[in-house]
């Protein structure tokens, strides 16, 4: 009986490894790209680019487990809850007032620690923020909040 059982498992897993999410796998930067709405500096855009853009973005470079489901299910819609939240490829459907409000969230998140999500880090600790990273981001998100000049 328990081979059976174990037999009947096997199966799935294969049968599961033919249904693909599709991957987001766009480009990262285009003219909808958040530098074309605020100004990023180079170091800032690094930090993103390393830390923020795989879940956030439409570019995500992906590991080799997400080629094995239902791993791969599951970091597809981690990556679309993301793009949710933030899209930094993707500011053109902003007007100031959210733009301001992303700012916000994002000095927010990463000043509190919540970003990048610690499940992320486990494999990925090359996106871990420093304290001289975090002071950076939060100072550049409050800074271009400032520039944006929304009344409270």
């Amino acid at each position: 009986m328990r081979k059976k059982i174990l037999l009947v498992l096997l199966v799935v897993f294969i049968l599961i490894q033919f249904i693909r999410p599709e991957k987001n796998i766009g480009q990262a930067s285009t003219n909808q790209d958040v530098s074309h709405f605020v100004a990023v500096p180079a170091n800032i855009h690094n930090i993103l680019k390393a830390s923020c853009y795989d879940c956030h973005s439409n570019r995500t470079n992906y590991p080799w487990y997400a080629n094995v489901n239902p791993v791969g299910w599951w970091l597809n819609h981690h990556i679309e809850e993301g793009k949710a939240e933030i899209n930094f490829s993707d500011f053109s459907g902003y007007d100031k007032k959210k733009v301001d409000h992303k700012l916000e969230e994002i000095a927010e998140e990463v000043q509190e620690g919540h970003m990048p999500l610690p499940s992320y880090l486990w494999l990925h600790t090359d996106a871990t923020l420093n304290p001289q990273q975090v002071s950076q981001l939060v100072s550049w998100a409050e800074q271009e909040r400032r520039k944006l000049n929304i009344p409270k």
